[in-house]
C-alpha cells in the first residue's frame, strides 16, 4: 500500500495562512464569512498535525480566536460578533498592504546585498591654532602649578625662620613694662613699642600694656602719638600675672 505524501505549505504566521485561504477560496476581504474561514483553517490545522509538524502557538491562538468569532456570530444578538469580525478583516487588510509593499521594495533593492563605501583615511592637525593672551597663560601656569606645589610638603628650612625666633612671654613683658615705668612714672606709648627688639617682643608689649590697662594698673592719656602711659602704684604681689 502507497504511502499519502501531504505538501504543507509554510507561512510566516496566521495572518499569513488567513490570506492565503481568503485567496485560494476567493473569499471576500471586506465581509469574511467566518463560518467558511473557520473550516478552512482548523483543516490546515489538522494536516500540520497529521504530518507531525510543531504547530506555533500562534497559530494555534488564532484557531481559538476564530472559534470564538463564529461561536459568538451564531448567538441571537450577534452585535459583538460583527465587531470581531470588522477587526479581524481591518487587521487583514493592513498586513496584506505591508506585504504587498514588502514585496515591492525586495524587487527594488534586487541585487544590492549591502552598500559600502571604501575606507576614507583623514589626516588631522594637531597644531594648536588658538591665540591665548600672555596674561592668560600665566594665570594658567601658575593655577597649575600652584595646585602641584600644594600637595608638596614644605622643606624643613622653611621652619628654620620660626624655630630660631625668641618667643617673648607675655608675663615677662608685663614685668619689663611695670620696671620702665617705675623709673619716670610716666612714659609715651611709641617710645615702648619701638623699644621692642622683635615683631615678637613688640607683640608681646603691646598685650602687656592691654592687660596692665585692664586689670587697671596703667592709664592711658591722649591719643596718636602722643598717647602717655602714666603707672599707678602697684602694691607688692599684684604683678603675678605667670
Amino acid at each position: 500500500m502507497s504511502t499519502i505524501n501531504y505538501k504543507i505549505e509554510v507561512f510566516e504566521g496566521p495572518m499569513d495562512l488567513l490570506l492565503h485561504l481568503i485567496s485560494k477560496h476567493k473569499l471576500n476581504i471586506y465581509d469574511i464569512p467566518i463560518v467558511e474561514l473557520v473550516e478552512q483553517y482548523l483543516s490546515y490545522v489538522e494536516q500540520m498535525k497529521d504530518a507531525d509538524l510543531e504547530i506555533a502557538s500562534e497559530f494555534l491562538e488564532m484557531a481559538a480566536r476564530l472559534v470564538y468569532i463564529k461561536t459568538v456570530s451564531l448567538l441571537p444578538v450577534y452585535e459583538e460578533g460583527d465587531k470581531l469580525r470588522r477587526e479581524l478583516s481591518g487587521e487583514l487588510i493592513e498586513y496584506a498592504e505591508c506585504k504587498r509593499v514588502a514585496q515591492v521594495l525586495s524587487t527594488k533593492t534586487e541585487g544590492f546585498n549591502y552598500i559600502s563605501r571604501p575606507q576614507e583615511t583623514f589626516e588631522v592637525d594637531m597644531t594648536y591654532t588658538r591665540v591665548h593672551d600672555t596674561l592668560e597663560l600665566l594665570n594658567a601656569y601658575m593655577r597649575v602649578v600652584g595646585k602641584r606645589l600644594r600637595k608638596i610638603p614644605p622643606p624643613l628650612d622653611s621652619f628654620k625662620a620660626i624655630v630660631v625666633k625668641k618667643i617673648v612671654s607675655v608675663s615677662s613683658k608685663i614685668k619689663n613694662v611695670v620696671a620702665a615705668l617705675s623709673m619716670n612714672g610716666k612714659q609715651k606709648f611709641s617710645d615702648i613699642i619701638l623699644a621692642s627688639e622683635s615683631r615678637s617682643d613688640m607683640v608681646a608689649a603691646f598685650l602687656a600694656i592691654l592687660e596692665l590697662a585692664k586689670t587697671k594698673h596703667i592709664v592711658l592719656s591722649g591719643q596718636g602719638e602722643n598717647l602717655e602711659i602714666e603707672l599707678i602704684k602697684v602694691p607688692e604681689g599684684e604683678l603675678d600675672f605667670d
